[in-house]
Protein backbone atom coordinates (compact mmCIF):
# COMPACT_ATOMS: atom_id res chain seq x y z
CA UNK A 1 0.00 0.00 0.00
CA UNK A 2 2.56 2.86 0.69
CA UNK A 3 4.75 1.46 -2.21
CA UNK A 4 1.79 2.17 -3.69
CA UNK A 5 0.92 6.12 -2.85
CA UNK A 6 4.82 6.37 -2.77
CA UNK A 7 4.74 5.68 -6.76
CA UNK A 8 1.85 7.96 -7.28
CA UNK A 9 3.29 10.74 -5.26
CA UNK A 10 6.71 10.35 -7.48
CA UNK A 11 4.50 10.98 -10.29
CA UNK A 12 2.56 13.33 -9.43
CA UNK A 13 6.00 15.25 -8.57
CA UNK A 14 7.63 14.41 -11.82
CA UNK A 15 4.37 15.35 -14.58
CA UNK A 16 4.83 18.73 -11.88
CA UNK A 17 7.97 19.72 -12.44
CA UNK A 18 7.90 18.40 -16.23
CA UNK A 19 5.42 20.88 -16.67
CA UNK A 20 7.08 24.06 -15.29
CA UNK A 21 10.41 22.64 -16.65
CA UNK A 22 9.08 22.71 -20.23
CA UNK A 23 6.27 25.60 -20.19
CA UNK A 24 6.53 28.06 -16.78
CA UNK A 25 4.73 30.21 -18.89
CA UNK A 26 1.82 28.51 -19.29
CA UNK A 27 1.78 28.04 -15.45
CA UNK A 28 1.94 31.62 -15.21
CA UNK A 29 -0.43 32.21 -16.97
CA UNK A 30 -2.94 29.48 -15.43
CA UNK A 31 -2.19 30.94 -11.74
CA UNK A 32 -3.37 34.78 -13.36
CA UNK A 33 -6.55 33.19 -14.54
CA UNK A 34 -7.12 31.43 -12.01
CA UNK A 35 -6.65 34.64 -9.56
CA UNK A 36 -9.75 36.18 -11.42
CA UNK A 37 -11.81 32.84 -10.51
CA UNK A 38 -14.05 33.68 -7.36
CA UNK A 39 -12.94 31.54 -4.02
CA UNK A 40 -16.10 29.06 -4.37
CA UNK A 41 -15.17 28.31 -7.78
CA UNK A 42 -11.44 27.69 -7.20
CA UNK A 43 -12.77 25.44 -4.23
CA UNK A 44 -15.60 23.78 -6.04
CA UNK A 45 -12.93 22.54 -8.87
CA UNK A 46 -10.36 21.63 -5.69
CA UNK A 47 -12.94 19.44 -4.93
CA UNK A 48 -14.11 18.13 -8.31
CA UNK A 49 -11.15 17.45 -9.00
CA UNK A 50 -9.94 15.33 -5.91
CA UNK A 51 -13.00 13.82 -6.51
CA UNK A 52 -12.30 12.85 -9.97
CA UNK A 53 -8.84 11.29 -8.54
CA UNK A 54 -10.34 9.50 -5.81
CA UNK A 55 -12.84 7.66 -8.22
CA UNK A 56 -10.07 6.94 -10.63
CA UNK A 57 -8.13 5.05 -7.61
CA UNK A 58 -10.79 3.58 -7.04
CA UNK A 59 -11.95 1.70 -10.37
CA UNK A 60 -8.10 1.20 -10.87
CA UNK A 61 -7.41 -0.55 -7.25
CA UNK A 62 -11.12 -2.67 -7.72
CA UNK A 63 -10.92 -3.57 -11.91
CA UNK A 64 -6.87 -3.44 -12.68
CA UNK A 65 -5.33 -5.46 -10.06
Amino acid sequence: MIEALLWGLGLVLVIEGLVYALAPFLVESMLKQLEDLPLSARRRFGGMTALLGAVILLVVSKYMT
